[in-house]
């Protein structure tokens, strides 16, 4: 017997929803092996990989339907090559969901037997939708069940049970909650997913989005079947020297921006605080707390020059970082990340060093974020941050393929902790991880007498990269930069196949890493 009717909400589902959708997918798919049902790991990576693209409707207090959806860059079926479920998704965990693909995936959809004939699959598809809308996708596609030819096996073929279903003759209550959304079948497929209730049947839809406009999509993905997705960066060496000027300043950011433009490179990476080097425009008896707060004046104009060079140049820029002074007073050494459209944002370093807190009077920020690009989904990590593996993790959770880690030492000693670390991030998380550092010396201003640097690219230490995990590095203490490709396919398949699988090999029976705030997914266009 059906449940009494009740409201229906439905929203994006979070982590402390997963035994809920757990529930419902046995609920709705109770001949389902244990060993085909998705457990809770799973699901969170899917959470962390998309989660504006997985939804729940809620009634009674239980989850009585879910869908969840992955945007991806598929080349048009052809007769001779389909994805697989394991392709599409990244062996189930939407390690491929692609921010610049055309193509929403719909992986999967359910509805408890006991909610069914309310609208609920109606309701999720609307909310996919949306999202066909929102991102200005091309088209969504999906494989479904027939269930019910089973019943008729043996009368009629699949495809002539398919065409009595659509011409409203027969019914198959999975094949019409699609058709009643909107999609078309286009092909009928055999053993593409074991299904005994289907004879192993399925069916291939799609459905146009008919507000896709071409012109709004400047940037393509790869395909998921051919084989390159890379990109270039630049990380910078910047030499501290005395100037007078902002117009000297505004110079050496021109050069590197150039630099970085004239060798066609996606993302250009500034060090931390190189924009110390404005404290030659301030008198040199100034206690450090009186510098660095007037040093966090000039934000508005660094914010302006940065933002005009990246949309000029069409280019990414982590733009080091700056002080900037909060609304409540409170310090924070803040890094940007401007992107080619002139979007701007930031993430906070988190842990301060005494050093930051006791001369400057520096606080943490508390809050993680994902930058999904065009190009990668990359985060930023401030010098000390790179040295807690638990932040770095949690971002190669949530999804991060490069760590920017713009970074100020003073000393070797203090370099080489920075870089041990993000090497050991690089190998542990199988991530990219690209570090830009100042160089030189203002020997005057006792806010910021030395430094020494190196700027390097990381990489994960298998046979798919470098030998001694280094991608490139500079020679140190010289005013230079480090390029390098970055081949975000391969790093891709190395965590699935490489030689150890460390992100997919913990023991979360034994010990597990939960972030106590929501990591923020930040979209650049």
């Amino acid at each position: 017997m059906k449940p009494p009717k009740s409201s229906i909400v439905v929203r994006n589902w979070t982590m402390e929803d997963i035994p809920g959708i757990m529930d419902c997918h046995e609920a709705a798919y109770p001949d389902y092996s244990p060993e085909e049902v998705f457990d809770e790991r799973l699901h969170e990576l899917q959470m962390t990989a998309f989660p504006e693209g997985q939804f729940l409707a809620e009634a009674d207090g239980k989850v009585v339907g879910y869908a969840t959806s992955l945007i991806v860059q598929l080349d048009d079926l052809g007769e001779k090559h389909v994805y697989s479920y394991s392709e599409i998704t990244g062996g189930y965990t939407f390690s491929t969901h692609e921010p610049s693909g055309d193509t929403l995936y719909g992986a999967d959809i359910a509805v408890r037997p006991d909610y069914r004939g309310r609208r609920i699959a109606s309701l999720l598809y609307e909310k996919r939708k949306e999202l066909l809308s929102r991102y200005n996708l091309r088209r969504m596609v999906a494989y479904g069940r027939i269930p019910q030819y089973s019943e008729f096996a043996g009368r009629m073929t699949p495809e002539e049970f398919v065409e009595k279903v659509t011409a409203g003759e027969l019914k198959d209550y999975a094949l019409l909650a699609h058709l009643r959304a909107g999609y078309k079948v286009k092909r009928l497929l055999f053993d593409f997913m074991a299904d005994e209730s289907s004879m192993n049947y399925s069916t291939y839809l799609e459905m146009p989005n008919p507000t896709f406009d071409p012109a709004r999509r400047m940037i393509a993905a790869a395909p998921l079947k051919r084989p390159v997705r890379s990109i270039r960066v630049c990380a910078a060496q910047w030499e501290m020297r005395r100037i007078h000027r902002w117009e000297e300043f505004e110079a050496t950011v021109k050069f590197f921006v150039s630099t970085a433009s004239s060798y066609h490179c996606h993302f250009l990476v500034l060090p931390e605080l190189f924009t110390a080097q404005l404290f030659c425009l301030m008198p040199q008896d100034w206690e450090p707390k009186v510098a660095i707060r007037e040093l966090a004046k000039m934000k508005d104009r660094y914010l302006e020059l940065l933002k005009g060079l990246a949309k000029e140049n069409g280019l990414y820029i982590v733009g080091g970082s700056i002080p900037v002074v909060n609304e409540d007073a409170s310090l924070k050494n803040v890094g940007f990340l401007f992107g080619p459209d002139g979007q701007v944002d930031f993430q906070e370093k988190l842990h301060i060093t005494p050093t930051d807190a006791n001369e400057w009077g520096m606080t943490p920020g508390d809050c993680l974020k994902i930058f999904d690009t065009s190009m990668a989904r990359v985060a930023i990590q401030l010098s000390y941050d790179v040295e807690f593996p638990e932040a770095s993790r949690l971002l190669a959770l949530a999804g991060a393929e490069v760590i920017f880690v713009p970074y100020s030492t003073d000393e070797k000693k203090a370099y080489n902790r920075v870089r041990f670390c993000a090497q050991a991030r690089a190998t542990e998380n199988y991530v990219y991880v690209v570090m830009a550092g100042n160089v030189g010396n203002l020997p005057t201003y006792e806010n910021y007498l030395i430094n020494y640097g190196q700027a390097a690219v990381f990489t994960p230490s298998d046979f798919a990269f470098p030998v001694d995990a280094i991608a490139g590095e500079a020679d140190p203490n010289a005013e230079t930069v480090v390029i390098c490709d970055l081949d975000l396919n391969t790093l891709a398949m190395q965590r699935d196949v490489g030689t150890v699988r460390p992100l997919g090999a913990r023991r979360e029976d034994l010990y597990r890493l939960r972030p106590q705030k929501r990591i923020k997914r930040v979209r650049f266009s």
